[in-house]
């Protein structure tokens, strides 16, 4: 029998959205705390503006509607809202404690697994958000380098090195502005073009909207090890997903930093620093990155949970 597509003819009532929208108008700048999850997304008067809860890939909004996530919360739920292992073993940390005064093992064993499926993972750095993480790469390779600029080619997130290059960039000094550029994707020559005795590392989402062409990742690669430049893999959307040690894994190439958050702890709050130890050895005592709710084990326990049955399951057959 053939598969049939039914539209919805009928716009989804969403009074109870509306009421929240109205009050968030007054509250809270832009309306949301994610861009990508604003109203601004969707169609107006149409779409729902709150959702209430989830079950693996559906979700309902606070008036009741049922619909099919596509974005999966934008990304982090990579094995669904209310994931059982995920879920359970949340509850089960959240008996014995969420932050504590020195050191869990959660942070030991999460590195451990990390270590073992991600390429060039010799050093690991815990942090909250994919933005956080990133920058901390920035900051330790011009440390390691010596060099001040930037070069990077995607969405990196909020902090001023990234932002500053963007239309949003009020409130950025012109000093950091002009320290931070960007290249095209799959042009080696626009980075060649780019590079200078200055630059400290490339930074680059491995891809987004396009596959890599004519040996684009492996020649990026070699001009960054010829010119003393740090390269740094921005895994946020393929760490987790496209396999199991991400894009360094799937394309054979190995980055001297890379960086994960999203898919790493199914939704919860947790961003990952990784790489050679010759530069993260410089998070010792040198360059400082470090935070409060780093080790924070509702996250690690999440990130335990998620990438266990990741390896149970097959990262690529469980996103095929």
């Amino acid at each position: 029998m053939p598969n049939k597509v039914e539209f919805n003819n009928d716009y989804p009532e969403i009074t109870k959205s509306d009421e929240y929208y109205k009050i968030a108008l007054d509250l809270i700048p832009a309306q949301t705390q994610t861009l990508a999850k604003g109203t601004g997304q969707n169609i107006k008067g149409v779409a729902p503006k709150f959702l209430q809860k989830g079950k693996g890939a559906h979700v309902w909004d606070v008036d009741g509607n049922e619909y099919i996530d596509y974005t999966m919360g934008v990304g982090p739920l990579s094995l669904g809202y209310a994931y059982d292992k995920v879920d359970e073993a949340i509850k089960e940390q959240l008996k014995e404690g969420i932050t504590f005064s020195m050191p869990h093992p959660l942070e030991v064993e999460v590195a451990e697994l990390i270590h073992r499926i991600v390429p060039n993972a010799e050093s690991i750095r815990y942090s909250r958000g994919g933005a956080d993480v990133v920058s901390g790469a920035v900051r330790v390779s011009r440390a390691y380098t010596g060099k001040n600029k930037v070069l990077c080619c995607g969405y990196h997130g909020w902090h001023d090195w990234y932002i500053s290059i963007t239309d949003r960039n009020k409130g950025i000094p012109q000093s950091i502005q002009d320290m931070t550029f960007t290249f095209n994707y799959n042009d080696i020559q626009s980075v060649i073009d780019s590079i200078d005795d200055d630059t400290a590392c490339i930074v680059l989402e491995p891809f987004v909207f396009e596959e890599p062409k004519d040996n684009f990742l492996q020649k990026l690669r070699d001009v960054c090890t010829k010119n003393g430049i740090v390269l740094v893999f921005d895994e946020m959307w393929t760490g987790f997903r496209i396999s199991l040690g991400g894009a360094q894994e799937y394309f054979g190439i190995k980055a001297d930093l890379a960086c994960f958050s999203k898919a790493i702890a199914n939704g919860m709050p947790l961003s990952v620093l990784t790489g050679k130890k010759e530069i993260m050895s410089l998070l010792d005592k040198d360059v400082f990155f470090f935070n409060t709710f780093g080790g924070e084990t509702l996250s690690l326990a999440a990130a335990k949970a998620t990438i266990n049955e990741m390896i149970e399951k097959k990262c690529s057959d469980l996103f095929s």
